[in-house]
């Protein structure tokens, strides 16, 4: 990142703390029983996003470029939970406020990035739905395992150097009065606006990020779904109809878990009291990454199928042990 340090071939001298403090809530009672509360979120995401994972792997039939998708997307959610809760829970509940600079644009680096790469998932996966309805007899050409890697690698690429552009360009800031954050991790927003020089670079990429990141996949997720929804219109039976909608419930669940909260966030911000936006905002990271899985496990009918041959599987294993 140092390349960033440059100001633009100026010399200016960046002043820089050894430490920020994250707030967090303020004048909440008994506030570390919230903090336990994510504790047990983080172990069901963990335990749930591991089991979808190794499901995925196990059965050949899910071997599928839609399951590329979903194992990606378990893999996000079980990083993102990682990377933020265990350091979260240090903070708050172990009362360790005081992070070092260089370790909380690592923090920031990892959090958006898997909050970020969320969104995109969403997106390869309505784009899957979409040529599976509309376009069921080309699926098989169009969505191939290459291109669904692909799909998911170049979304990688793109929030990577993304976030690795917001995370340099705050490295061009200097910060002369305060060094609180207030939020309950390091969060690109407030550090930028901690600033004491000009912080224009930052506040115009943290535009960028919700119009790319946030909007622009929301857009096309819905204009998907209006289409479906349009084309299936058209489809001369009410059971053909229910049998394709049944099979964008599960992806239809996780867009609403995972956009509702932030564009409440976003469109009450003003009005928001910081404790309820902070308690929104980690609800939304920690949230959606355990809904995820029991979602996909309990509407998606193939991974129904493989949970119960495995269990299945184990039962028999259990009684051939016992003769």
């Amino acid at each position: 990142m140092e390349l960033f340090n440059s100001a633009l071939g100026k010399n200016i001298t960046l002043v820089r703390p050894a430490y920020f403090i994250i707030s967090g809530f303020t004048g909440i009672p008994n506030i570390k029983y919230f903090y336990v509360f994510l504790f047990f979120v983080y172990i069901v995401s963990l335990l749930a996003n591991t089991v979808v994972m190794g499901i995925i792997c196990l059965d050949p039939n899910l071997r599928t470029p839609k399951y590329i998708a979903v194992f990606n997307l378990a893999f996000v959610d079980l990083f993102g939970s990682s990377a933020l809760v265990p350091k979260v829970l240090d903070i708050f509940l172990f009362d360790h406020p005081y992070i070092p600079y260089n370790d909380c644009l690592t923090f920031m680096f990892f959090c958006f990035t898997c909050l970020s790469m969320q969104a995109l998932n969403l997106v390869a996966l309505a784009y899957d739905r979409l040529i599976a309805i509309i376009f069921p007899l080309h699926y098989q050409v169009k969505i191939t395992h290459r291109f669904m890697f692909s799909l998911i690698a170049s979304f990688w690429l793109f929030i990577i150097i993304s976030v690795l552009i917001a995370a340099g360009l705050l490295t061009r800031l200097s910060f002369c009065k305060s060094v609180v954050i207030d939020s309950y991790f390091c969060d690109h927003g407030q550090i930028y606006r901690l600033a004491c020089n000009d912080s224009t670079p930052s506040y115009v990429m943290g535009l960028l990020f919700i119009v790319l990141i946030l909007f622009l996949p929301l857009i096309f997720i819905l204009f998907t779904y209006l289409y479906i929804g349009y084309s299936l219109t058209k489809v001369s039976t009410v059971h053909e109809r229910v049998k394709a909608l049944k099979t964008c419930t599960a992806h239809l669940s996780l867009v609403a878990i995972y956009f509702l909260p932030i564009l409440i966030t976003f469109t009450m911000n003003v009005n928001m009291h910081p404790n309820a936006r902070v308690i929104n905002l980690s609800l939304t990271s920690v949230i959606p990454p355990s809904l995820n899985p029991i979602i996909y496990v309990l509407q998606t009918q193939e991974i129904k199928v493989s949970v119960k041959k495995v269990l299945k599987i184990r039962k028999q294993h259990k009684s051939a042990r016992r003769k």
